[in-house]
């Protein structure tokens, strides 16, 4: 039976590469001169850190600069942690790097293609969603419902098989 996997996985490689142009760009910048700014990564996990809170908006606002231009979609950013105080008046946040569609997003998924009365079936499988019909066309559709049913995460469709 034709099947694909609906996976939420970004490319690190990619990922790596923006955080390092935009250590760079931080360290030539004239608005950091003196700053303590900085971005690191650490697998799946970036920290920026600053002297405030304006200023790590600043970097962020870079690092979504060089992650667009290396076609990373700034979706796979979870920024939602807050900015931490840390000794004197430095400030640091942390923010996760996405990767595999949680829980509620998987059933989200499978909700969405039951409800089309579609004739395709949604099984979660770990950290991916299996969609498996009998024909081609109906699979592509259910692609197409998927990308316009979850707006909020960069969904990738792979090992799609006839």
């Amino acid at each position: 039976m034709p099947s694909f996997d609906a996976v939420l996985d970004p490319n690190l490689v990619e990922v790596r590469n923006a955080v390092d142009q935009t250590a760079k760009e931080i360290v030539t910048r004239f608005d950091f001169k003196g700053s303590s700014a900085k971005v690191e990564l650490k697998e799946k996990e970036l920290t920026i850190w600053a002297d405030s809170d304006f200023q790590i908006g600043q970097v962020m606002d870079i690092l979504i600069a060089k992650m667009s231009k290396r076609s990373v979609d700034v979706r796979f950013l979870d920024r939602t942690a807050k900015i931490e105080k840390i000794g004197g008046d430095k400030v640091k946040q942390l923010v996760t790097v996405k990767s595999g569609i949680d829980n509620d997003t998987a059933k989200k998924i499978q909700t969405f293609i039951k409800q089309s009365k579609m004739k395709v079936q949604a099984s979660i499988q770990g950290d991916s969603v299996r969609v498996t019909g009998a024909k081609r066309d109906e699979l592509q559709a259910a692609m197409a419902l998927i990308r316009k049913e979850v707006p909020e995460a960069p969904l990738s469709f792979d090992n799609f098989r006839d």
